[in-house]
């Protein structure tokens, strides 16, 4: 094994320490007391508490083990890299659905390694899950048991079940665009953030369609999709490093028809 495979592997560990660490601390404050402020004052994009005290841990533990490393973060912004190795982490992803008391939440984690996602983790502590993406596979892992993640490998829009957090992302050119893919797929759903994604790469969903997201957004999913065999991309079929505009898809196929259709 070489010295990078046993750096990855001790990586992987520590990311997935992180995730029990935020779990516990999500889980005393979900459906509990916890402060809320708004972050924009255009409308209403909700901070908690909980969001501050998880991302405060999780960068201390990170800057603790790994000082060289950079953080790409939601709530106290972003920390230069010495090393090659960067940190995503977004400490409650879909914080509405945590204050309407939904489990439809998750707390994300990822690593870059020269600029691309090596692995990722989705860690949902009320159901008890995490879902994992790392060269060696896409991975529910839940009461200490690993199941492989697969998507459902569907390639034709209409038989696609398509899932978004809300139509309302959708701005300007965009919003006509989505509602064309949404009538022709099977069924369309909505609310569920991250989670969304988690079923894509489960099999349960086919087609994950979004717009505005950050890095910290989509960067830690990366890895669990692509190994689970969906194909990522922003809408014009770029990366999403930088986040934007995603379509995720369980196949090549899906993918590329939802393109064409988000582009007409």
């Amino acid at each position: 094994m070489s010295a990078r495979e046993e750096l990855l592997i001790e990586l992987e560990g520590f990311a997935l320490e992180l995730a029990h660490t935020a779990g516990g601390i999500a889980q005393a404050y979900f459906r509990s007391t916890f402060a809320v402020d708004n972050k924009n004052e255009q409308g209403f994009d909700p901070v908690t508490s909980a969001d501050h005290a998880i991302e405060n841990v999780l960068r201390e533990s990170i800057q603790a083990a790994y000082p060289d490393h950079g953080i790409v973060a939601e709530e106290f912004g972003n920390k230069a890299a010495a090393s090659e190795f960067c940190w995503y982490i977004d400490p409650i992803d879909g914080t509405r659905s945590f204050l309407m008391g939904s489990p439809l939440w998750g707390t994300l984690v990822g690593l870059t390694h020269q600029g691309k996602p090596v692995f990722g983790l989705l860690a949902q502590p009320v159901l008890q899950e995490v879902f994992f993406g790392s060269p060696g596979g896409s991975w529910l892992i839940a009461e200490s048991k690993r199941t492989r993640l697969r998507s459902s490998g569907c390639t034709e829009l209409q038989r696609a079940r398509l899932a978004s957090t809300h139509p309302r992302m959708f701005k300007g050119d965009e919003q006509p665009a989505f509602e064309r893919l949404a009538e022709a797929s099977l069924l369309d759903r909505y609310g569920g953030d991250c989670y969304n994604y988690a079923m894509l790469a489960a099999g349960f969903v086919d087609l994950v369609v979004e717009s505005g997201l950050k890095p910290f957004d989509i960067v830690p999913l990366v890895p669990m999709l692509e190994q689970a065999g969906c194909e990522v991309s922003s809408w014009s079929g770029g990366s999403v490093i930088d986040g934007g505009n995603v379509v995720a898809a369980a196949s090549p196929e899906l993918h590329a028809e939802a393109l064409e259709i988000l582009n007409r």
